[in-house]
């Protein structure tokens, strides 16, 4: 992707694209709470194709959009653009912001899998020395 910076509105419309799978703008437009105008949609799904976000193909009249990249990869690259900008690359400084905020619940299971991907971490570092 060109860029990783995404606005409120490209996240919503992304979020929108990848819970349908595909769409059309007019079906985008829909789909989105307090929504643009079509032609202000229409520009940021372009904004997000030159982004490399988005591809589209052409059906009948319309262009139908999808996303690029599946819904991991893409959360993935975005992360670690959040991690870079906002927590000098600290996954820790991340995560203890998140939870000091009070909203953050984490269940047992959660915490049992974060656990256990934290051990698997520090094995696989230990491999690597």
């Amino acid at each position: 992707m060109s860029e990783t910076h995404l606005s409120r509105r490209e996240r919503q419309i992304l979020r929108v694209i990848y819970r349908l799978n595909q769409a059309t703008v007019i079906q985008v437009q829909e789909e989105m709470e307090d929504a643009p105008s079509l032609n202000a949609v229409r520009t940021m799904i372009q904004i997000l194709e030159t982004k490399g976000h988005l591809k589209r193909k052409k059906k009948g009249r319309e262009f139908v959009y999808s996303p690029s990249k599946n819904r991991v990869s893409a959360g993935f690259s975005e992360l670690q653009g959040v991690l870079e900008t906002f927590f000098g690359d600290s996954i820790e400084q991340a995560l203890a912001a998140h939870l000091s905020k009070g909203k953050a619940k984490i269940s047992d299971g959660e915490y049992d899998r974060l656990t256990e991907l934290i051990e698997k971490a520090r094995e696989s570092e230990g491999e690597k020395s």
